[in-house]
């Protein structure tokens, strides 16, 4: 059988599993990247350490995703965490699972990851073609019959896979022009929100605490309306707001409930694993054992030192009160604080600096079996570009190469 042609257009790591899949399957594979290198964000993931996967089952790794993770059953059944860790492990590169089941390569290097990508391309013999940008894809009779180059130059193709990205981190050369081609085809694309991204906060706070890091505390949402309640985790202060795992796994939701332009507020549960009373008794203990102490040096022992003075403000308790004249209502406020330190969310950042982008092609527009587009014949998609995100911990890198591997596989039958 004759060898398909077969476009990619995206450099990523769903471009790049799509590719070597192609090329394992001894099609004709073209790999388009418009920056000079292949897999700039993928350096960036994990702060540079790469979390390329999460270890945990299959029903545990969907229900970290939005309301569509659903729609990566198929794709997870073909290729998942094991078998993308047998990729990386086969080829010389050793694995390590850390906390919350999170996998890194011992390296601690990104650059491993990409390495090893890099040398199956060349190894398959797909052909990359660099600083070269899309500006369409060629339809004939609802079928794809090549890309349209910015540069005018037009490449034939069997078949096209589109994996250029969303919109975050629009310096690593995700700016949604895959998006664009997609939508001027006839797909639907679901609104462009922010995931995985920190959250601006109105009152002046956050930026006198800004590096502040808080762990083993909870967070809870509320617009009136409805309530969101966080894991126990870590969150960190940043000069605009607040940032750390449990503020971006939520922030999408939150996005989501921006639309109804409702007043949105976190509360900070400094002590989610003591009740208001249990806090409150601490306290009387802590007063009684240095009545002379000042209240803002008795809280040193319960709150970082940075975070006392913002935490009387909200109080509105004496900071230089003596221990031992605070009284019960004041104790009682001081214990429900520990349990509810509440700020109103300005917004969700932007998307640029958002990790994530949520929202894409809509799933509706493509058949979850192969990633082939429901509208056009030969033409599929892969990875972030499509209406799914999911938590930190190396879930969404996980559904690239999968959505990529089965774009790969199914575009050369």
């Amino acid at each position: 059988m004759q060898a398909k042609k077969i476009v990619v257009v995206g450099g990523g790591p769903a471009g790049m599993m799509a590719a070597i899949r192609a090329g394992q399957l001894k099609q004709e594979v073209i790999l388009l990247e418009k920056n000079p290198t292949l897999g700039r964000k993928l350096i960036l993931s994990g702060k540079g350490r790469c979390n390329l996967t999460n270890a945990c089952n299959l029903d545990l790794f969907l229900k970290r995703f939005s309301k569509n993770g659903e729609f990566l059953r198929d794709a997870f059944k073909k290729f998942f965490n094991r078998e993308l860790m047998d990729f990386f492990e086969a080829r010389g590169l050793q694995l390590k699972v850390e906390r919350q089941e999170r996998v890194f390569p011992v390296t601690d290097n990104s650059e491993s990851i990409l390495q090893i990508l890099e040398k199956e391309l060349h190894k398959n013999q797909v052909k990359i073609i660099s600083k070269q940008e899309i500006k369409d894809i060629l339809i004939e009779d609802g079928r794809v019959k090549g890309v349209l180059l910015s540069s005018a130059e037009t490449i034939p193709a069997d078949k096209v896979i589109l994996a250029t990205g969303g919109v975050s981190y629009p310096g690593t050369g995700s700016t949604g022009e895959g998006l664009k081609i997609a939508e001027k085809s006839g797909h639907l694309v679901v609104d462009l929100r922010s995931a995985l991204a920190p959250l601006e906060i109105r009152e002046h706070y956050p930026r006198y605490l800004e590096g502040l890091a808080l762990k083993n505390i909870a967070l809870h949402f509320s617009d009136g309306k409805r309530k969101l309640s966080s894991q126990i985790g870590e969150m960190i202060f940043t000069d605009f707001g607040i940032s750390g795992p449990l503020v971006l796994s939520l922030s999408g939701q939150i996005s989501d409930w921006f639309k109804e332009k409702r007043e949105i507020f976190v509360e900070i549960d400094l002590k989610p694993a003591l009740s208001e009373e249990q806090i409150n008794v601490r306290l009387l203990r802590e007063f009684k054992s240095g009545p002379k102490k000042s209240l803002k040096n008795t809280l040193k022992t319960m709150l970082p030192q940075s975070l006392v003075g913002v935490f009387l403000e909200f109080s509105e308790v004496n900071p230089e009160k003596l221990a031992g004249q605070i009284t019960q209502k004041e104790r009682q406020r001081l214990a429900k604080l520990f349990k509810g330190l509440r700020m109103r969310i300005k917004r969700v950042r932007p998307i640029k600096f958002a990790m994530v982008t949520r929202g894409g092609v809509s799933l509706k527009d493509i058949d979850p079996r192969t990633m082939e587009s429901r509208l056009i014949k030969g033409l599929y998609f892969a990875g972030e570009m499509i209406d799914v995100d999911a938590d930190t911990g190396g879930f969404n890198l996980q559904a690239a190469f999968s959505t990529g591997y089965l774009a790969g596989e199914s575009s050369s039958t």
